[in-house]
């Protein structure tokens, strides 16, 4: 069955678990194992790329949400990316979900991970995209984007697509949001410099993405995670900087696509 909704229409609902009001979209194909996305530093539902959002809902269900503290969500951000991945655990048994597939940028990456490590049985694949933050136009360009012409032209037809959205967008985030996330990135980095030994853990099947050039966490760190976590695959996309997602989201859709249907049916 398909919704008759897409990224730009689907409308905001809410749920309530752990004493948070979490504001979520859902629309696509309702078969087999929904897709949760998980966003980036200070980013909430509206700074998804719809090319990629509705590319996914042809042939599956995608699910967005504000986690705790974010734009339309109650309760406060925690400073640790443990608590996040708490809230998201508990969002998602409030939408009464056994089992589903994830999807993490930027800090949304991390919090997909620990989604993962907090709930083996919950999780079936993991997609991981890169890490950043959020910047104003020339700074996204900068940062997402190389310094060539067909990229540089990639970026700015994202900035036109993600906003599409009219009515009922999300409202931006408020000031307390960035400290806290700062605060958790700093937590989560002085756990990895110790060891590996929590990525060999997560052993569901995992697909790592990112450009050949990122210039936020250099593209090598994607090879590291590939390398230690014991079921994983790797896509480097070139002439591609830290928003490779945006810039190939055709490309994007149809290899998570493969990725996740691989032994689904």
């Amino acid at each position: 069955m398909m919704t008759q909704h897409t990224h730009q229409t689907a409308p905001t609902q809410f749920v309530e678990a752990n004493g948070i009001r979490f504001a979520y979209r859902r629309f696509g194909k309702v078969v087999g194992v929904p897709l949760v996305f998980n966003q980036h530093f200070t980013g909430t539902m509206d700074h998804w790329d719809p090319a990629v959002t509705d590319g996914f809902a042809r042939e599956r269900e995608v699910i967005l949400f504000n986690n705790a503290g974010i734009s339309s969500s109650s309760g406060q951000v925690p400073t640790s990316i443990e608590g996040m991945a708490g809230n998201a655990i508990a969002f998602i048994g409030a939408l009464g979900l056994a089992k589903v597939d994830v999807l993490g940028f930027s800090i949304g990456g991390f919090v997909a991970q620990e989604i993962a490590g907090q709930a083996p049985g919950l999780v079936r694949k993991l997609v991981l995209v890169g890490t950043g933050y959020e910047e104003p136009d020339h700074l996204w360009l900068a940062v997402h984007f190389t310094q060539s012409e067909a990229s540089q032209a990639a970026g700015r037809g994202f900035l036109k697509r993600f906003r599409l959205r009219k009515e009922n967008r999300d409202p931006e985030v408020n000031e307390k949001v960035a400290p806290a996330q700062l605060e958790a990135l700093g937590k989560w980095g002085i756990q990895f410099d110790r060891a590996y030994d929590y990525l060999k853990s997560i052993r569901q099947p995992t697909l790592v993405v990112n450009g050949g050039n990122d210039v936020i966490v250099y593209s090598v760190n994607s090879f590291i995670l590939q390398q230690h976590l014991p079921n994983a695959q790797l896509i480097l996309y070139p002439d591609a900087n830290h928003g490779s997602q945006y810039q190939y989201p055709e490309l994007f859709v149809r290899h998570v696509s493969m990725f996740l249907s691989a032994d689904e049916r």
